[in-house]
């Protein structure tokens, strides 16, 4: 269990508070209650531009890292489809710089055409390492348009297109600010050896006297179900060729969850799992293959990614992968099978949770979700499952007309790179 203790501030700040005091360091995670499925479709990759704009200067502070560093503190942050995630790091005696400094940027950024200009070259720039400049870097700029049709999730966090972040205005910047960073889009959870009565004082004295904020109302379209099989076949440079499927499932909060990622694991976690006996080791067809689950907190995708051993024709390699696919839902997973999966998730949440910064990170996080109190049962609702829940969700998860198909081919030496 992971005691915590919460606050909710007048202008409607959540505060998560959980002392530890096996460390001499306190640890601020801001979580805002913003990503990439906020933004307009002409204007992508904004959630990810202000990950970076948020450490160019606030209002009343020009440069964020050397008062922190003079602290003794660290910080970073990242974004995903669904939130904008900063923490903020330091000794517990010096901890009052972290609230100051996030307060002062939850406030207002320091908006300067010089900032401006200075983080969406850096964007750019990793756009284009990403994507475009790496092997296989654009299968899920390809991948998730061919997924969803309608719903914001059709493109990947950093955006669809360089010219999105390229053209952005400084007025355009601005609204989103005050559209979603904001106290009453954000939750604080605070965990180290910061003592609950100190914590609620320094919120007090820094975040209180930030006004609430009218927040952008969230329209999000309803992606329709896939009901025909969906493909696209691609040639680039790269050694080997690859095969990218994706299945539509449930969101982070349905019940049926847990099952996709213990499948997901099933199939590909560790050189034990399905895809990695019989598909690399034993028949040789593939390289290297992965599954895993998006996470995401609107339905999400339930991913395969393999590469072909030389020689393997595409069409062998996907009829291998749905051959395993038609095991699972044919006949049940072994008891022992699953129990395996349910044992290395609960290892894994076990020691994601020492930590004091895991502890604040996955707190807020929890929070969102709809309560923190619940991170102390995700392990149960793995281990309430059975061999034939499995059953009954893969044999939804992996139809034929719920899967959308990229077959990345490697270019033939005489072939033009259509990049």
């Amino acid at each position: 269990m992971i005691p915590f203790r919460r606050h909710i501030l007048p202008n409607g700040l959540r505060i998560i508070h959980h002392y530890d005091a096996s460390t001499r360091m306190t640890a601020l995670n801001l979580l805002y209650d913003v990503g990439s499925k906020d933004e307009s479709p002409r204007r992508t990759g904004f959630a990810h531009l202000f990950e970076h704009l948020m450490f160019g200067g606030s209002v009343h502070i020009p440069d964020f890292d050397t008062p922190l560093q003079k602290a003794g503190g660290e910080n970073n942050a990242w974004t995903s489809n669904d939130v904008t995630n900063y923490y903020t790091v330091a000794p517990t005696h010096n901890i009052e710089t972290a609230f100051w400094l996030e307060s002062d940027r939850m406030l207002s950024l320091a908006f300067s055409p010089e900032s401006l200009a200075v983080q969406k070259q850096v964007v750019i720039e990793e756009f284009k390492q990403r994507n475009l400049n790496q092997p296989y870097g654009d299968s899920f700029l390809l991948l998730r348009p061919m997924a969803y049709r309608v719903h914001p999730y059709r493109w990947p966090v950093i955006g669809k297109e360089v010219s999105h972040i390229a053209d952005a205005t400084l007025d355009e910047v601005e609204q989103f600010f005050f559209a979603h960073y904001a106290p009453n889009n954000a939750i604080l959870s605070i965990s180290g050896s910061l003592p609950f009565d100190d914590a609620l004082a320094l919120c007090e004295k820094w975040f209180a006297p930030i006004p609430r904020r009218e927040i952008a109302l969230r329209h999000l379209p309803q992606e329709p179900a896939q009901t025909q099989p969906r493909r696209q076949t691609v040639e680039r440079n790269v050694p080997l060729d690859a095969i990218f499927k994706a299945y539509h499932m449930v969101d982070r909060r349905h019940p049926d969850y847990q099952a996709c990622d213990a499948l997901s694991d099933i199939l590909a976690s560790g050189r034990s799992s399905r895809l990695y006996r019989h598909l690399v080791m034993e028949q040789k067809l593939f390289a290297e293959i992965d599954a895993s689950v998006t996470g995401d907190i609107e339905p999400g995708l339930f991913l395969l990614r393999g590469k072909l051993s030389p020689g393997i024709t595409l069409e062998q390699g996907e009829e291998a992968i749905e051959a395993e696919l038609r095991q699972i839902v044919e006949k049940p997973v072994d008891r022992r099978e699953l129990d395996k999966v349910v044992n290395r998730f609960e290892s894994n949440d076990l020691f994601s949770n020492l930590h004091y910064l895991n502890k604040a990170t996955n707190l807020a996080y929890y929070e969102l979700l709809g309560g923190a109190e619940n991170i102390d049962y995700e392990v149960e609702r793995y281990k309430k499952l059975a061999p034939l829940d499995l059953q009954r969700i893969a044999s939804d998860l992996f139809a034929p007309e719920n899967c959308s198909t990229l077959w990345y081919k490697a270019a033939t030496p005489d072939a033009s790179d259509n990049k």
